[in-house]
């Protein structure tokens, strides 16, 4: 199952429509959080299942501040994480995950992409499409691939 992974797009549907046409077809969409107004336009632009969490600059509306399901048996949990301390490092965040049963955990608010293992858990920031805080200052997302047997993902930086 192909996995988009995206965050913090803060209004601005330019990248993600990029991103979209580069991407697809993809089998789900999870967004991390922050996309201030524009849950409906995403939705409505991607034809299957697509979740998205608030953020700290989502202040209407009625996203949820967390969700968790499973994918190809692989339990995942969304959340923004400013709540969990993720400027401040991943304790915050892997407890959660831990207190939530996930293997994979996805999460925005930093701006900075991360697709690591700690601990057994994948922690997943595909940073900012849209302000981006890395190195390169470049607009990122993450394409996970999802198998019964396996976990594959990459960060991809728009140039």
């Amino acid at each position: 199952m192909k996995v988009l992974v995206i965050s913090d797009t803060h209004g601005n549907d330019t990248n993600f429509n990029d991103v979209w046409e580069k991407e697809k077809p993809v089998d789900y969409i999870i967004h991390c959080g922050d996309v201030e107004g524009r849950a409906d336009y995403i939705r409505n632009k991607t034809p299957g299942p697509c979740c998205i969490v608030s953020g700290n600059c989502d202040f209407w509306g009625s996203l949820p501040p967390f969700v968790e399901f499973d994918i190809e048996g692989h339990h995942i949990f969304i959340t923004h994480g400013h709540r969990q301390g993720v400027r401040q490092g991943f304790d915050g965040i892997l407890r959660a995950a831990r207190m939530h049963g996930a293997e994979i955990v996805c999460f925005g608010h930093s701006h900075v992409p991360v697709l690591e293992w700690q601990e057994g858990i994948l922690l997943c920031n595909p940073g900012s499409l849209t302000y981006p805080r890395q190195f390169s200052r470049n607009p990122s997302y993450i394409v996970l691939e999802i198998t019964e047997s396996q976990i594959d993902g990459n960060i991809y930086e728009i140039i």
